[in-house]
């Protein structure tokens, strides 16, 4: 498929397609004519991305985690360095505390409709 194929198809925009390959996110193959050619499966590489750079990861540690979910599929676990793994152990922390921060705030806003006269929302829009 070409990039506005995969555009369309993932919802990001052909610019940020060639960003996300730049970056050593995503990959194309050249057609003769110079136009990129995306796989079917750049459709979920797409998808993964985005929603790793949406929980917070900076790209440099989205092409990180991508080599190495790559590497889950083989047969010897992955190694790091301890440096990587301090990295990686860090950014967890991140995301955890950005996680207990969207919690608090989800259960603030739960519990502001509950009170109201329209709590009835809270269960409709979000069921668990």
């Amino acid at each position: 498929m070409r990039v506005g194929e995969l555009a369309e198809a993932t919802g990001v925009a052909p610019r940020m397609l060639r960003y996300y390959e730049e970056q050593g996110l995503l990959t194309s193959h050249r057609e003769p004519n110079g136009y990129r050619s995306y796989d079917d499966t750049s459709v979920e590489r797409v998808r993964t991305v985005r929603s790793l750079i949406a929980s917070g990861l900076p790209t440099r540690l989205v092409r990180i985690v991508l080599d190495v979910e790559a590497l889950a599929n083989a047969e010897l676990p992955p190694s790091c360095s301890r440096e990587f793994a301090e990295m990686m152990s860090a950014e967890l922390t991140a995301l955890e505390d950005k996680i207990a921060c969207l919690t608090k705030s989800r259960d603030t806003v739960t519990r502001y409709l509950e009170r109201t006269e329209h709590g009835d929302l809270v269960g409709a829009a979000h069921p668990a």
